[in-house]
């Protein structure tokens, strides 16, 4: 299988190197607009590096990975959908609605496959924890709580292109939200802390976000992050039922130190990014896709769970704007 990948940045290149080493990849084209990375990606991958984009979609590609910014996701997977190629993106499909409907839209009118990044699906503790929740195993669930937290900013340019913290971010503990519990959510109630670094004031962004979200079965579920967690990268969900409880991301990594006097010790190697705890869910993320490209999978996550995902951070980011609860039907489905 011939597969084109676009953007070679960090999650591109590791995207690569998953790729390069996959059996069922016989060959790998890539492309950045920065072309002595994507050289230098191509040299360690054994990758053919071509000029761009309209190059990898006439390479005789038999389908697309998108890794570049996200400004040019929509863009790109309508482009891949005309040219009839199965596409896995990074998510946002777009920074907005309006963008993530019209890539939606073009998706559908070609009748090609598209797979969203949300590589928290694949991660062995979170199939667990779904597996626990749809069984019954926690008995009736009330309380779910997801943190997602950053050891450290991203650089300064970034947070204007990034959406925010709720679009950028906790998306993930949205979509995740969904996928593990099986519910909708009815109603957010958000909010956010700006008083971080300048530059999130300079860019109208929050550095610390806090959701009450409510399911519509009823279960309440809390979903923070930050972007300032010095202690290292924790990623986390707990699940509460009448019968017990279970929680996603806590092991010897997990950036947490107990005040109990015979509590466990402060990690020894705490969870230092996203790329080093969640490698085995991107490899397996991908190796889905191709199994979807061969036909020998259904998708894992179409664009339509994007959208579920995005909606959310929408109500979110508008309560947060309006500090007031946001009922979903107050987001454009279509």
């Amino acid at each position: 299988m011939r597969i084109g990948l676009i953007g070679t940045g960090r999650i591109g290149s590791f995207h690569a190197a998953l790729l390069a080493r996959n059996p069922a990849v016989t060959s790998l084209v890539v492309t950045d607009p920065d072309a002595t990375r994507a050289s230098e990606v191509a040299v360690r991958t054994g990758a053919t590096p071509v000029a761009g984009a309209e190059e990898v979609f006439g390479a005789g590609v038999d389908a697309v990975v998108i890794a570049s910014a996200t400004s040019a996701h929509a863009d790109l997977i309508g482009r891949a959908a005309r040219a009839g190629l199965p596409v896995f993106c990074e998510k946002p499909i777009a920074l907005d609605l309006a963008g993530t409907l019209g890539a939606l839209r073009e998706v559908e009118r070609a009748g090609s496959v598209l797979q969203l990044g949300f590589m928290r699906r694949f991660d062995a503790g979170y199939a667990a924890a779904r597996t626990a929740v749809r069984a019954g195993a926690l008995g009736r669930l009330h309380t779910v709580r997801a943190t997602t937290s950053d050891p450290a900013p991203p650089p300064a340019p970034y947070l204007p292109l990034s959406g925010g913290l709720f679009r950028d971010c906790l998306v993930h503990d949205f979509d995740i939200l969904r996928w593990v519990t099986g519910r909708e959510v009815r109603e957010v109630y958000a909010t956010g802390s700006d008083a971080g670094p300048a530059m999130f004031r300079e860019a109208g962004d929050v550095d610390t976000a806090a959701a009450l979200l409510t399911l519509d079965d009823g279960t309440l579920a809390t979903a923070t992050a930050t972007r300032c967690n010095g202690a290292g990268y924790d990623v986390r969900m707990e699940l509460a039922g009448e019968r017990d409880q279970i929680a996603v991301g806590l092991d010897d990594r997990t950036p947490i130190t107990s005040a109990e006097p015979q509590g466990p010790p402060a990690p020894a190697k705490p969870w230092p990014g996203f790329l080093e705890r969640f490698a085995p869910a991107y490899e397996a993320e991908l190796d889905a896709f191709l199994g979807v490209v061969r036909g020998e999978l259904a998708n894992p996550c179409d664009g339509g769970e994007a959208l579920h995902a995005l909606r959310i951070a929408e109500a979110c980011e508008l309560s947060r704007r309006q500090h007031r609860p946001v009922r979903m039907t107050e987001i454009a489905e279509s």
